[in-house]
């Protein structure tokens, strides 16, 4: 699709590719080795994506963490995708992070995801 970055550029490592997506690192890195896994064919979000595509991705997904393992042996990882403006997408091409987190990398991680907006009400999980 004309103007879209995932679309059109070739100025990328390519760390794992199928017939329906392909991962490559993040320009924009929240953590080191942090990647993203996009679909071939443009689709604005998850939802429009089929099953297919859905299914290669998430293939794609275990490839990544392998290789990451391997390269920055993180602690943990966060895999998220933004659907919609209001949720902090702003490139519109289906894509999925995935993110290596490491011990000590914030002061306290429990809540994950949950902490991107304070939360509706109390998030106490059990330690």
């Amino acid at each position: 699709m004309e103007g879209c970055v995932f679309c059109n550029t070739d100025d990328r490592e390519i760390i794992a590719e199928n017939n329906f997506a392909q991962a490559f690192y993040d320009h924009f890195p929240v953590n080191e080795g942090h990647v993203l896994i996009v679909s071939k064919r443009h689709v604005e979000s998850f939802f429009d994506a089929d099953p297919q595509e859905i299914d290669a991705i998430n293939k794609i997904a275990f490839e990544v963490k392998n290789y990451l393992d391997g390269k920055y042996n993180p602690d943990g990882y966060n895999i998220g995708v933004n659907i919609g403006r209001a949720a902090g997408q702003t490139i519109f091409h289906l894509h999925v992070h995935v993110i290596p987190r490491y011990a000590g990398d914030v002061d306290d991680p429990r809540g994950g995801v949950r902490r991107v907006k304070k939360s509706m009400v109390p998030y106490y999980p059990e330690r």
